[in-house]
């Protein structure tokens, strides 16, 4: 296998041209004046458009510390081209602890436990109090941003040290931690999407709601996994082909599956138990025009790009797994809005140029994030043992 490492071409870095990084900060001032501008002619809506885009970027930052992590527990040898773009969507991490320390300015707009005369009086709330308290809330939340961050952090170091010296020790290092992280991740981002999601309506529950946002994290994380390989596809000629876009296009399609069972789960138990502190969640989202948003969900996020991966051609075509992957993420952020927006419009979405533009203003700090990481590292972990035997067995 040394052999054939050594024949394995090195791409380098990528170098972000400099229309493309100004784009990202005119996308970011955009976004920020957009933010101000919301705050001052209607702050509800800012501060909910605010954290439906802190949670849905927050993800994908951790989805790609997920994903290699899971490379290194399992071994696996197909992914080895294309885990150092994974990781590069774990340096927005820092961002979102930013946007979370942010998050706090908004609370009193967006959790109705945050108020103590709302609080006292309401069983359900004074039982919640000593959880659901605001020094809590942001201790909590703020000490898993900073475990994600510096467990993925040392991975990806160690990942990029290989890159240097070959030495398998730092695969080894990473076995070590990656089942760590994995452990106290689902605790923590299950805790996370309780907090900062499931909270925004006190009275309601659901056991399964943390899966459910994970299914989301992990169905969005492939899709961009997806886009950024497609983008770079040039760079990454010779060593990431149609077999790579494949493998990628399976668990796309695989957590597409996965993402509708677990939603149907929720949906089914809370429906068959019929239970008031239950169904009232379900039932805001059934009723006038956020009927329509739910019937996306199942027409649009599931049946859509189930229907068009189920083939095998399908998952083995490079433009149509990237048109695909764009409409995905598209889909994850309305589910984001569906999970969010109801709490404060019972009538129907919220989708203007404020929801648009902040929207702008994250991608923009997601794509400096990432593109500063591979502008200063191998977009390949050329130093990764199996990527010789990935590169070549998927040539056959």
């Amino acid at each position: 296998m040394a052999s054939h490492a050594q024949k394995v071409r090195d791409p380098g870095s990528y170098k972000i041209s400099s229309g493309l990084k100004s784009a990202f900060i005119a996308l970011v001032l955009l976004g920020v004046v957009t933010f101000l501008y919301g705050l001052k002619v209607d702050a509800e809506r800012a501060w909910s458009s605010f954290v439906i885009n802190h949670f849905y970027f927050m993800s994908l930052a951790l989805g790609g510390a997920f994903f290699a992590a899971i490379q290194w527990v399992t071994g696996a040898m197909w992914s080895a081209p294309v885990r150092r773009l994974a990781e590069a969507f774990t340096a927005y991490l820092p961002v979102s602890i930013v946007t979370f320390v942010i998050l706090y300015f908004g609370i009193h707009h967006l959790y109705i436990w945050s108020h103590p005369q709302f609080v006292k009086g309401d069983q359900v709330l004074e039982g919640k109090a000593s959880y659901l308290n605001i020094s809590f809330f942001m201790a909590r939340n703020i000490l898993a941003l900073i475990f994600w961050y510096a467990f993925a952090g040392k991975m990806v170091c160690n990942s990029i040290k290989q890159d240097e010296s070959g030495d398998f020790a730092y695969t080894l290092k990473n076995r070590v931690l990656s089942p760590i992280f994995l452990l106290v991740f689902a605790l923590t981002f299950t805790m996370a999407s309780f907090d900062q999601l499931m909270s925004l309506d006190p009275h309601w529950f659901s056991t399964i709601f943390g899966i459910y946002c994970f299914a989301g994290l992990v169905y969005s994380t492939f899709a961009a996994l997806c886009i950024i390989t497609y983008l770079l596809r040039n760079k990454l000629r010779g060593i990431v082909n149609t077999n790579h876009f494949h493998d990628i296009g399976k668990f796309m399609f695989a957590f597409t599956v996965f993402w509708a069972y677990i939603g149907f789960s929720q949906y089914m138990l809370i429906w068959y138990a019929n239970l008031p502190e239950e169904t009232g969640y379900f039932i805001k989202r059934f009723h006038e025009k956020w009927f329509y948003v739910s019937a996306f969900l199942l027409v649009g996020k599931f049946l859509t790009p189930f229907f068009i991966l189920l083939p095998r051609d399908a998952k083995r075509n490079a433009d149509l797994l990237f048109k695909v992957a764009v409409f995905m993420l598209i889909a994850q952020w309305i589910d984001m809005m569906w999970i969010v927006q109801p709490e404060f419009y019972i009538h129907g979405p919220r989708v203007g140029l404020i929801e648009i533009l902040m929207t702008a203003g994250f991608v923009g700090m997601f794509g400096l994030a990432v593109s500063r990481f591979l502008s200063r590292h191998n977009i390949v972990a050329i130093g990764d043992p199996r990527l010789a035997e990935s590169v070549y067995k998927h040539h056959q």
